[in-house]
């Protein structure tokens, strides 16, 4: 199944999170299996070895069709090319799905008008009916529905045992991993030398330690282990992404950025590229401004501008180059005309995502920043107690922070700078446990 929230042609949208936890997995459960979830998407849709384990090994499998996600489509081909029954198919209401797999029978959940389950008891006992109902041999793979004389190949010779006790050490792993990144740095690198060749590793595990090291500040493992991965693995985009980021941390920006573009060359304008080349040139303006190199970074400024615009462009959905171009425009001198047209879009997208009910301390913190640029003192602290309220990690509150006294650094109010600004300071502050300047007008 996909992650996250995914939306199909017609504009109609599915919160796969809130399907997977409220309705596959406790069915899943109840039907007296283990649930593993495959997000390959979340790795650019490659099949890994130890994918192609699952697929033709897992004793049952739960496939969900809903939007129509390639990857999903590709590796129900693949299951049922390898076992004739144990797959059980299921998608959203009021989803058309493709011709080809239109006419075989599978469950149907609801959703309600913000993608999330909406008859999550039925919707489960259906499930899990249908998944205790899988455990008689019924031919459920249209290739051997078609071709009754086909035999399956004998899957067996994999080791199905040895599968299962990968599966069980890769789950091991991933709550390893879960405990480490709120440690620090030794405590992920531990788990890394405990997984031996990345060869043999899950591709989906590989991409968690790679996020883990990054969790924990540690960018010089981060790039190490992109060198080590796969092939596989180091073409694809998320990888991709999250190399640039750690050779920019590192100051190796002139790396950074030749990842960044050369990956917008082949795939095309993202809002998470787009946003990363931003902040490495954000971060040489900054290095220019302190060098006192004026000419330099005002270049610098507007490049940065013009690629968060870029991956604000991409995708309106996603804030967070929205906010930073607008931020970085106000900064700007004269301010750019911009700035006007793009901040009650992301006022809008912020909010969006806010009444979703999937809102995280980065989207608080945007509209903190909104309600900054527009004055508003009553949504700026409506804005920070929920920003607040999420337990933002020290580094969080101290960027918000920083993001704040660089506006007011900007500001020109002859009157100075108005003390419920310094209030929004003082409790950021106090969550990154930092002394804030309240002096300073």
């Amino acid at each position: 199944m996909p992650f996250g929230s995914k939306r199909d042609a017609a504009g109609r949208v599915v919160e796969f999170d809130a399907v997977y936890s409220q309705v596959l997995e406790p069915a899943i459960t109840a039907a007296g299996l283990q649930c593993v979830r495959a997000d390959e998407e979340h790795v650019g849709g490659i099949i890994h070895k130890p994918m192609f384990e699952r697929l033709l090994l897992c004793d049952y499998a739960v496939a969900d069709l809903s939007t129509a996600n390639a990857n999903v489509y590709y590796e129900l081909g693949v299951r049922h090319a390898a076992r004739p029954w144990s797959t059980v198919l299921t998608s959203a209401e009021g989803f058309r799905l493709p011709f080809d797999v239109g006419p075989l029978r599978g469950l149907r959940y609801r959703l309600d008008d913000a993608g999330r389950p909406d008859r999550t008891d039925a919707d489960r006992e259906a499930l899990t009916r249908r998944l205790r109902a899988a455990r008689s041999p019924s031919t459920d793979s249209p290739l051997y529905q078609l071709l009754d004389r086909l035999l399956p190949p004998n899957v067996s010779v994999l080791g199905a045992e040895v599968f299962r006790d990968r599966v069980h050490a890769a789950m091991r792993f991933q709550e390893r991993l879960a405990v480490a990144r709120s440690q620090d740095r030794a405590a992920v690198a531990e788990v890394q030398a405990d997984l031996g060749d990345l060869h043999d590793v899950d591709s989906g595990l590989i991409v968690e330690l790679l996020l883990a090291f990054r969790a924990v500040g540690g960018y010089a493992d981060m790039v190490q282990l992109v060198a080590d991965m796969p092939d596989v693995l180091t073409s694809t985009a998320l990888v991709r992404e999250q190399h640039a980021f750690a050779l920019n941390r590192l100051s190796r920006s002139k790396e950074a950025e030749a990842v960044l573009t050369r990956l917008i060359e082949e795939l095309g304008p993202n809002s998470e590229t787009f946003g990363l080349l931003g902040r490495v040139y954000k971060d040489r303006w900054n290095a220019a401004v302190l060098a006192g190199s004026d000419l330099l970074a005002r270049g610098l400024l507007d490049r940065a501008i013009n690629a968060y615009v870029k991956g604000f462009e991409a995708d309106w959905r996603d804030h967070y180059p929205g906010i930073n171009a607008v931020e970085l425009m106000t900064l700007r001198g004269p301010p750019d005309a911009r700035r006007e047209e793009l901040l009650p879009v992301v006022r809008y997208s912020a909010r969006r995502k806010v009444l979703s009910g999937h809102a995280e301390y980065w989207d608080h913190a945007t509209l903190v920043e909104v309600a900054v640029l527009d004055g508003d003192a009553e949504a700026a602290f409506v804005a920070l107690a929920d920003a607040l309220a999420a337990e933002p990690q020290r580094w969080q509150a101290l960027s918000t922070l920083e993001t704040l006294r660089r506006l007011r650094a900007a500001s020109s109010d002859p009157d100075g700078t108005p003390a419920w600004m310094l209030e929004l300071e003082q409790q950021l502050a106090h969550a990154s446990q930092e002394e804030t300047d309240t002096g300073h007008q």
